[in-house]
Parts: structure tokens; sequence; C-alpha cells
């Protein structure tokens, strides 16, 4: 073969390989280019709203906080969401849209368990993978679903840190419940809880979601004179409760819901009559946890007011997906869930470590008592930052 023959392969050669290293790197940048595209619904109206538009708060905020420190995998993360209108039609549509029509890559659960339960069918179905957020109903756990991974407290952890009351002094226990799926299936673990713990049940009374005449029920909680009345109840209903038992003279040791105390709107409603009443609550700002701090302080920048442990949600579900999908190196589906399934890691909302099944087991609740006009964080008791008050 003659000398110029072969130069003329190894330019050809070199072309080629020249041609295919620019058209590799087109692709990378044509990659690079298209956003990791995460799917949500949230109750932006009706019944859950407060809490939906927390949640999207928070994922948005984690979203521009990957985009402002050099984005995923080298892709922009876009946040696509519809609102759900807090009812299970809203949700299975959106999630539907979003997988069919958005092409997005992964997915983020709506607020609450009832939601999530009906978001949870459509992953599946799809076979798309789901981090979930303020849902904590077993149910969602024991179906043998593999795309869905739960960052919240599962209901049968749930009141685990109350643990603080019997320590106190609680000999017996009134529990009343809004008739939810989630106050539901936390009713029925923590009766036997309860009386595990050596508590008597003088009292457990199950109420409709939307009532907010609690008269008769205060009058039934006086003439069981509990040491302590827990509620597991939303903002709105415990707020009712806590009046009507002022307005019927009632008074126990202590009073205690799951989400309302958690929220300052709670201590705005009632002012003094808030003092010394617990919360049970996934996060606290003012609790010794990395990131706390400095993520109320620029979520406060961002929309003007503090955050909740909602917010926190949201966000630290973003966490968890970028975690994933940094781990795995790609958006594929399989690769993300298989990191899902298996990793361990520290988001702002507490550890995420899941079983086989998805359900979260790294994770404990905090207890909180309004003290002195602040949330006060009382157990558990290497985070707390103030002893319980007993009686209140």
């Amino acid at each position: 073969m003659g000398t110029h023959v072969i130069r003329h392969l190894v330019l050809v050669t070199f072309l080629t390989a020249l041609a295919l290293s620019r058209a590799a790197i087109a692709d990378d940048i044509d990659q690079s280019d298209n956003p990791v595209r995460i799917g949500t619904t949230q109750s932006l109206t009706g019944h859950y709203k407060e809490f939906g538009i927390e949640q999207l708060r928070g994922l948005q905020m984690w979203a521009a906080d990957v985009n402002a420190r050099g984005e995923l995998l080298g892709r922009p993360v876009e946040i696509v969401y519809y609102d759900d209108g807090s009812r299970d039609a809203g949700t299975v549509t959106g999630f539907t849209d979003l997988i069919g029509k958005d092409n997005v890559d992964v997915l983020v659960g709506p607020y609450s368990s009832s939601l999530t339960l009906k978001a949870t069918m459509v992953a599946e179905k799809y076979d798309i993978p789901m981090v979930t957020t303020a849902a904590s109903d077993e149910k969602i756990w024991s179906r043998g679903l593999t795309n869905v991974f739960g960052a919240d407290t599962p209901v049968g952890d749930y009141l685990n840190g109350l643990q603080v009351a019997a320590d106190a002094g609680v000999k017996t226990v009134a529990f009343v419940y809004a008739g939810t799926d989630f106050g539901d299936d936390l009713a029925a673990v923590s009766k036997q809880r309860i009386e595990d713990r050596g508590l008597e049940l003088v009292l457990f009374e199950r109420y409709a979601p939307e009532q907010r005449d609690f008269a008769a029920l205060a009058r039934q909680l006086g003439d069981v004179n509990a040491d302590m009345i827990f509620g597991v109840s939303y903002l709105e209903d415990s707020v009712e409760i806590v009046r009507a038992l002022k307005n019927e003279g009632v008074k126990s040791k202590m009073l205690g819901f799951t989400i309302g105390p958690g929220l300052r709107e709670f201590a705005t409603e009632l002012g003094a009559e808030a003092e010394g009443v617990l919360g049970v609550v996934q996060w606290l700002r003012s609790s010794r946890q990395p990131g706390a701090q400095d993520f109320a302080y620029r979520f406060a920048r961002r929309y003007g007011y503090r955050p909740g442990v909602y917010a926190v949600m949201g966000y630290s579900a973003g966490e968890i997906l970028e975690a994933a999908i940094r781990l795995a190196g790609t958006t594929e589906h399989a690769a993300v869930r298989e990191q899902l399934r298996t990793m361990y890691f520290q988001a702002l909302i507490g550890p995420y470590n899941v079983d086989d099944t998805g359900r979260q087991i790294g994770r404990r609740n905090l207890v909180l008592q309004w003290q002195d006009g602040e949330r006060r964080l009382v157990a558990p008791e290497q985070l707390a930052n103030s002893p319980l008050i007993y009686p209140r």
C-alpha cells in the first residue's frame, strides 16, 4: 500500500473519529438542554390547600437551589405540577397527565394519605418511581408496590414520641380523632400502643372531618377527666376543640394534637389558650438538626414567612430524588428505583432509610410544646431545647 493511501486512510479515520466526537458532544449538549422533569400534584385549592402550597414551595425552592449550584447531571431541574383540588379525581388525572403528556422523569407525591393512595397506583401502573411526602397510612406500603418510597414517618411509628407523656406521669388518656384515612389508621394503631404503655384509655371517640362544633365532645371529655387529651386532628378542628374545652370549663393536665400545634397559625388563632399544648411534628426550625436554621432563613427570604413542616417535606422529597439520580448517574427508572430502595441519605426532614416495601424506617417524630408563645422542642431528649411542662 502506497504512502499516500496510508495517509489518506489515517486522515479519513481521524475525520471520522472527529465527526463522531462532535456528534457525541452535540448529543451531550442536547441532553444537557433537556431538563430533569419532576412531576407532582399538590392541593393548591380545596381542603388541603395550605399544606399543598407549602409542599410545592419547598419543592420549588429545592429545584432553584439545585439549578443555582450546577444543575443535576448537567441538566436543569424543572418542576411540573397540577392542582389536584384536594380531590381523588384531580390527583389521578394530574398524575396521568404528568406521565402521558408531560413526560416527567420521576414523581413526588401529593399531600395526605388519601390522595397518595390514589397517586401511587398511577405511578405503579406506569412503572415510574415516586417519593411520597406527607403521607403515613400503612396501607400505602402493604400493597406490594415497587415504585413508592416514603419520606414521612409511618402511622405505626407516628406517636412514639408521646412516651414523654407517660414518663411525665400521665396515667389516663382520652383519644379523639378525625375520621380521615390518616385519622382512622393512626387511631387503630394508637389504641393498642397506648395500652401497651400501661396507660388507661378512658375515651376513644371518632368525629367527622368537617365537624367544627365540639361542645358535646368537650362535655364528654370533661366527664372522663383524663390526665391527657390527645387529638388526631388538623389545624381548624384542633383550634375549635381547644375553644370548646375552654367554653365548657374542661382542663386536662396535658393536651396535645397532631398537625395543628406545629403551625404558627395555631397560636395566632388561640393566643394564650395555646400555652402548654403539645404537638407531634416531623420537623421544627429550632431543632438541633443540620440545615434547619439555614433553610428557615432562606425560605423566609424567598416567600416572606417562616416555613412549616410541609415546606420541609417538599424540599426533602427533592433532595431524596436528587441523591438517587446522582448515585444512579441517570434518570432511567430502574436505576433510580434501585437507589431509592437501597440508599441511606440524610435529608432536611431527617434520615431516609426504607425497607423492602418502601416504608420509611429511619425517622422518629418530634414533640413540641407551646411555651411562652413559642414552639419548644421537648422530645426526643437528644434534640430537646426545653423541658416538658407538666401539668400544664
